[in-house]
């Protein structure tokens, strides 16, 4: 009779023995399942406070969507004995993330959100502004602390904002809860944990809930156990599970990590009940994800607004018939002698009482929504540090810390000066070693700068991505790997001084969707610590694209929530083919809402041409006294450049973040003379300046590098052009015409020439195409020629009009 009940349970796919025999004695032990009088009546307190909130909502707002959990009200009893199990056994903090299906109900009755605060958001008096620009209730989040009444002990729940792409939130959670075991010392996730709610066609549908599975058990992403509750409304929106997916269950993705699934009939409350003790009782005893599938079903369409019978009629005609899980519920009690109907009438009017009491008055929006006492200004101290800690930081990099450890080309920390092998590590830290003596850096060595001062100020430094530990283009090397001892690594940025906050250095899972989300939730549990994402190549950034559009670029808008989280996403056209080029600057420009004032804006984009110019942003990253997302396209080619390096003068105190960086030549000698400045951005800035010395132009053509494109730096550019008042202006781009940076700067170029006497701005770079980069060697070395050939022929268009 074990499994002729309510409960069946999936674990035979799972290759311990000792965990299978846990699960065993959970189920098949006769009579484990049994609740006391108290306990029954403890279990039937909730059900009726949601059966009411969806009853209440639905008869005041009937014409508001709400996305009620009539169906399934065995939910929030099912949290709330997760939770409870949790906070016996130690948690101290829960982090949720869920769609929107019940997300006002788990506010009001898990989470413990202010009825006020909920029942305020369907008032039509509430402007946008209110609440960042406006998202839908739905969608919001919450943080909360408070004394679990069950453990007797504090715990803080924090449900995650989310967009309506469903599953997108996950990785999100698993950052954020990741995060905060990390800076709490619980490296077994004994005090931190997550929950994460699915729909059923969504766990089933969407690719980012197997991304999220499989950076379950990694040592750099693993949150030691998600607790797994599926939402099992047997329909997605109007789609039949025939034709949702090819599996017999949506929850058979979860058996990829051997991952225990327990489906559960949601009509009875004390199966619900015991199968998330046991889930709470697996994930504190396994520290393994776990699956509870609610199979329920949904009362209503897809929201309050939808007829479900066009398109199934015979389920819902069913559904109609079905009496709610608080009626099947309460009838059995009452038979059973656990409570009488007088007791049950009783508690049903008091939690109408509740209700109509705090919907009485109008009430405003919570102020945890706000930014109050944040500073409206992008001025910060100098971003340079002394030499003596740029010269002790270059030791580290071009060393190996460790003793008796053979690297790659070199048999210990003595590194070889006759050594030729150009591949060699031993090489790479010789060419460190001789910049730091030559007082110059490139792009590599000014990242390592940037990490290690940051470190040694205190601040934590994590750099995830596909192959970052090495660089995708060998040019990092932030992990050593001995050649002749297996798994045995050196971390050199973890030598730097004893009292150095750590640096987490990390290859990721072959995902971007995911690992960019997981980032993010990372950079949301600190403001103090600089959180970086790489793409292997930019262009690899658009499967990651979600992430982006829902959560990055218009978050603080949407949640009023800041995050400094940086994407490091290599760009630059060099002949390598359409899918190893373009990062699409096109698209993080279009969605700027560009403002002089570098608070206003939603993210700042750069293009570094100089690793001191790299250097600063990384460190200003940190020391603004607000948080942006930083979009940095970073350089393949200049990562080897023999002209892309920088001096340490230009990153001592006193130096700065350079927003443009003005000709320095022979034009400034007489600005008069110049006859065309050339803006530009990124790695074209070489390929210009060479093509100039060539033609014996130095003193007639102005190159100007703008590196901070948004948010605009409209000052510096005008200075430019007021300086160079007999010239024409150009913006050259190695980018199509209808991609890279020309929509973007077009106008706010324009714009600026208005306040100087009227300016031709012309175009020059490549011609529009529908993909980004051609992938014929030949054709791209003829599309270079052409445009610098336009760029210095003055007569092609000169003069101001």
């Amino acid at each position: 009779m074990a499994y002729c009940q309510h409960i069946g349970v999936e674990f035979m796919f799972i290759n311990d023995v000792q965990q299978c025999h846990w699960i065993r004695e959970k189920f098949e032990t006769p009579g484990i399942m049994k609740f006391s009088l108290e306990e029954k009546r403890t279990l039937l307190a909730a059900p009726p406070l949601v059966h009411r909130f969806e009853e209440f909502l639905q008869k005041k707002w009937s014409s508001e969507k709400r996305f009620g959990l009539e169906g399934c009200e065995s939910l929030i009893p099912a949290l709330k004995t997760i939770i409870d199990i949790s906070s016996q056994s130690g948690v101290e903090s829960i982090i949720m993330g869920m769609p929107h299906r019940g997300r006002l109900n788990v506010l009001a009755n898990v989470i413990r959100k202010e009825l006020d605060q909920i029942f305020c958001q369907f008032d039509s008096k509430l402007e946008a502004a209110d609440e960042g620009s406006g998202d839908v209730k739905y969608h919001l989040g919450m943080y909360h602390r408070w004394l679990n009444r069950v453990s007797n002990k504090y715990i803080t729940m924090s449900l995650m904002a989310n967009p309506s792409h469903l599953e997108a939130v996950d990785p999100v959670v698993q950052g954020k809860t990741k995060a905060e075991q990390f800076y709490s010392g619980d490296a077994e996730g004994k005090r931190v944990m997550s929950i994460l709610l699915h729909g059923d066609a969504a766990f089933a549908g969407q690719g980012i809930v197997y991304e999220t599975f499989h950076l379950s058990d990694l040592p750099s992403y693993t949150t030691h156990g998600t607790i797994h509750v599926v939402v099992n409304n047997q329909i997605g929106f109007t789609t039949d599970p025939r034709m949702a997916r090819s599996s017999p269950y949506p929850t058979d993705v979860a058996r990829v990590v051997n991952a225990p699934i327990f489906h559960v009939n949601a009509d009875d409350p004390e199966a619900v009940m015991y199968v998330c003790k046991v889930a709470a009782e697996w994930r504190n005893t396994f520290h393994k994800d776990v699956v509870v599938d609610l199979v329920c079903y949904r009362r209503n369409g897809h929201n309050e607004m939808d007829e479900p019978m066009f398109t199934q009629p015979l389920m819902y005609k069913k559904i109609k018939k079905q009496k709610g899980v608080l009626k099947i519920y309460v009838e059995k009690l009452i038979a059973e002698g656990v409570i009488t109907l007088q007791e049950y009438q009783r508690d049903i009017y008091s939690c109408l009482f509740i209700l109509f009491f705090f919907c009485l008055p109008v009430y405003a929006p919570a102020d945890f929504f706000t930014l109050d006492g944040q500073p409206k200004t992008m001025s910060c101290n100098s971003t340079g540090i002394p030499e003596e800690q740029l010269c002790h930081i270059g030791s580290i990099a071009s060393s190996v810390p460790l003793k008796d450890f053979t690297i790659h080309g070199g048999p210990s920390t003595v590194l070889p000066l006759h050594s030729k092998k150009c591949d060699s590590l031993t090489r790479i830290l010789k060419s460190r070693a001789n910049m730091v003596s030559q007082r110059v850096c490139d792009w590599a060595l000014g990242e390592y700068m940037a990490f290690g001062s940051l470190l040694q100020d205190g601040i934590h430094v994590r750099l995830s991505g596909q192959d970052v530990e090495r660089g995708t283009f060998s040019h990092r090397h932030h992990v050593l790997h001995d050649q002749n001892v297996d798994k045995r690594i050196c971390i050199p940025m973890n030598h730097i001084s004893t009292s150095q906050a750590p640096y987490t250095v990390c290859n990721s899972s072959l995902s971007e969707y995911g690992v960019l989300g997981f980032e993010l939730g990372f950079a949301m549990a600190s403001p103090n610590a600089l959180v970086l994402w790489e793409a292997q190549f930019g262009d690899f950034h658009n499967t990651a694209q979600c992430i982006i559009d829902q959560f990055i670029s218009p978050g603080q808008a949407k949640w009023v929530r800041q995050n400094g989280i940086v994407l490091l996403l290599p760009h630059g056209m060099e002949g390598m083919g359409p899918e190893h080029s373009s990062a699409r600057p096109e698209r993080f420009l279009q969605m700027c809402n560009d403002d002089p004032d570098l608070f206003d804006c939603n993210w700042i984009v750069v293009n570094c041409s100089t690793p001191a110019n790299y250097f600063h942003v990384l460190r200003r990253q940190i020391l603004l006294p607000f948080r942006k997302p930083l979009i940095v396209f970073t350089p393949k080619s200049l990562l080897r450049h023999p002209e892309a390096k920088s001096s340490f003068d230009d990153m001592l105190p006193g130096t700065h973040f350079k927003r443009i960086i003005p000709d320095d030549g022979p034009t400034t000698v007489d600005p008069q003379k110049v006859k065309r400045v050339v803006f530009c951005t990124g790695k074209v800035y070489y390929e210009l300046i060479r093509e100039r010395k060539n033609r014996g132009m130095d003193d007639a053509v102005a190159v100007v590098r703008i590196e901070q494109l948004s948010p605009f730096p409209f000052d510096l550019v005008k200075a430019e052009i007021d300086q160079y008042i007999n010239a024409d202006l150009v913006w050259c781009q190695e980018e199509h015409k209808n991609q890279g940076y020309y929509d973007y700067v077009k106008p706010r170029i324009s714009n600026t020439t208005q306040l100087s006497p009227c300016v031709c701005f012309r175009y020059v770079g490549r011609e529009p195409a529908a993909a980004p980069a051609t992938g014929n060697k030949h054709t791209h070395l003829v599309e270079l020629q052409h445009f610098l050939d336009t760029a210095f022929d003055l007569e092609a268009f000169s003069g101001r009009q």
